[in-house]
């Protein structure tokens, strides 16, 4: 006789089955001895036995954060003023005008000055930017943010809609590191820029990207710790520029692209042949089986547990929820549907502005604190050492607490400490130590917000808007970070004008969470009406009928 579990499907979709779970004869009434569930719950199983598939999964796909960190900054030292001296022949004249402390480059002759080291070893002196406007000479640093925000806004959504996380984080990681090996065979600063330009557009959604994918592989009590696991990644990959950089020191700037480059390439194989697609996703695609094939994988590590997680996997009706994906034509994807949803309901949209509008100053001080210790008279190059080494212990205490702290209050602590110390630097004049440690402790605070900014992001939009979500956050950030370098250049003559707004601009932003709910230890909701629920089942707040701008 056939076993009769054998035709039970393993997902279960009731209304295209025209079944109803409370009318169930005995033949399926094996199926409803466990309590309603939803993918959520599953995962949360799954980890619970076989976690290590999970962390190597989690650690792989957030290595991606590593070379986006590189790209990031890399132009702190593609992109350097070199320095310059007086050669001997002008020194030995008398009444001679050159002086690299004081003198214009520009305003002598060529035969005055020389570079220190070979030309050939940053843009500015190969391309001869010296004396060229500032908006040539930054059009490179530029373009790549604005890449970052147009990126945002184009590739953030398909992985909610039709690439899904891991295409879209292969493609966004293959289109950076490609960029930037092609940019090491620039001739001239504008084929130069355009391809920073196109570097900046595929590292766009790199982060969002990898921290939707790796959290929605684990349970809720290890979401904050894997997140956080990325952004440890970025870190490394800011910290190894100046490592790399002196090793360098005197070879050419294209030798910078190529070591960061490669290895990216070489990361994007991996992601393609040893990723698996996030279980959460699938689901609300409608695959199924494929949501399943996901799960059982991480489920093979532990073999002990492998026939009863099949067994339990076999008998949780998993119901397709979102009806109107299935009202949509298959042969018509709606890549900015996710958008559209966050625009369209209000409480989304208010979680959303009030989310992006704390993201833009703690943006200031991330990308404007490393930029502007120069004004404080420190070197640049150790600036960038501190910044960096002062990220590590910020993600450690945040991997070790992010599961004890609630993150409304978190958020606005740090955010509120890290203005008030940015302000400080200000005031500090007369001590050039205390400035860099006034500095150090803004940047940290301001690092250690976003870190829990975005874990928080997470947990308050659901599976099929939180990739786009994320994004948006993130490039909220970068569009934070474009008034930094006219403010640090401001700043040169008035430091208020740099760190001061930076403090003042980071406290009232950080004022705004407070409209937002708290989340720590919730599960993870897949679609906007099961979001919408489980507000109003917890304090109403939510009108499911609200709306706010049309897109």
């Amino acid at each position: 006789m056939a076993d009769s579990s054998a035709t039970t499907p393993l997902l279960v979709d009731y209304d295209s089955a025209n079944v109803d779970p409370q009318t169930t004869e005995t033949t399926t009434s094996s199926f409803f001895n466990l309590p309603p569930t939803s993918l959520d719950s599953i995962i949360e199983k799954v980890t619970k036995n076989s976690g290590f598939a999970q962390f190597l999964q989690a650690i792989l796909v957030s290595l991606s954060w590593l070379f986006d960190g590189q790209q990031s900054f890399i132009s702190i030292y593609a992109d350097a003023q070199p320095t310059w001296h007086c050669t001997a022949t002008d020194v030995n004249i008398k009444n001679s005008t050159c002086n690299p402390s004081s003198s214009n480059i520009c305003q002598l002759s060529s035969s005055s000055w020389a570079w220190d080291r070979p030309p050939f070893t940053t843009t500015i002196s190969d391309f001869n930017l010296q004396c060229s406007s500032s908006i040539v000479s930054g059009l490179p640093a530029s373009a790549f943010f604005f890449g970052c925000l147009l990126g945002g806004f184009i590739l953030a959504t398909l992985g909610d809609s039709s690439l899904g996380r891991k295409n879209l984080l292969f493609l966004s990681s293959m289109t950076m590191s490609v960029s930037a090996l092609l940019t090491s065979f620039a001739g001239n600063v504008w084929i130069y820029s355009a391809l920073r330009f196109a570097s900046g557009f595929g590292r766009a959604s790199i982060g969002g990207c990898a921290l939707v994918l790796s959290t929605e592989m684990v349970s809720r009590k290890w979401r904050g710790q894997v997140g956080i696991i990325g952004f440890f990644c970025f870190t490394l990959g800011f910290l190894s520029l100046p490592w790399i950089a002196y090793v360098n020191r005197n070879s050419s700037w294209r030798v910078l692209y190529l070591w960061t480059s490669v290895p990216g390439i070489l990361y994007c194989a991996l992601i393609f042949f040893f990723v698996s697609e996030s279980p959460k996703w699938l689901f609300s695609q409608g695959r199924n089986e494929e949501a399943v094939a996901s799960l059982e994988r991480f489920g093979e590590p532990n073999k002990s547990h492998s026939s009863s997680l099949n067994l339990y996997l076999s008998r949780i009706p998993l119901v397709v929820v979102d009806h109107r994906q299935q009202e949509t034509p298959p042969s018509f994807v709606d890549h900015y549907a996710s958008l559209r949803s966050l625009f369209s309901k209000r409480w989304a949209f208010r979680r959303l502005l009030t989310l992006m509008v704390l993201s833009i100053g703690i943006g200031m001080i991330y990308y404007g604190m490393p930029l502007g210790v120069g004004n404080l008279g420190f070197d640049t190059y150790l600036s960038v050492v501190f910044n960096a080494l002062s990220e590590i212990p910020c993600f450690v205490i945040t991997f070790f607490f992010i599961g004890r702290w609630n993150r409304k209050p978190s958020v606005l602590a740090f955010s509120l400490i890290s203005g008030v110390c940015s302000i400080l630097c200000v005031l500090a004049v007369r001590s050039k130590w205390v400035q860099i440690g006034l500095e150090l402790a803004s940047f940290f605070c301001g690092n250690t917000a976003f870190s829990i900014l975005l874990i928080y992001t997470l947990e308050l939009f659901p599976t099929s808007v939180r990739n786009s979500a994320t994004s948006m956050v993130r490039q909220a950030l970068v569009f934070g970070g474009m008034f930094s370098p006219v403010l640090i250049s401001a700043g040169r003559d008035n430091e208020f004008l740099s760190y001061g707004v930076f403090g003042i601009v980071t406290i009232c932003c950080g004022l705004s969470v407070f409209s937002l709910p708290e989340t720590r230890g919730e599960s993870l909701c897949d679609t906007m009406d099961e979001q919408e629920r489980k507000a109003n089942a917890t304090c109403g707040a939510i009108d499911p009928n609200a709306t706010g701008a049309s897109v």
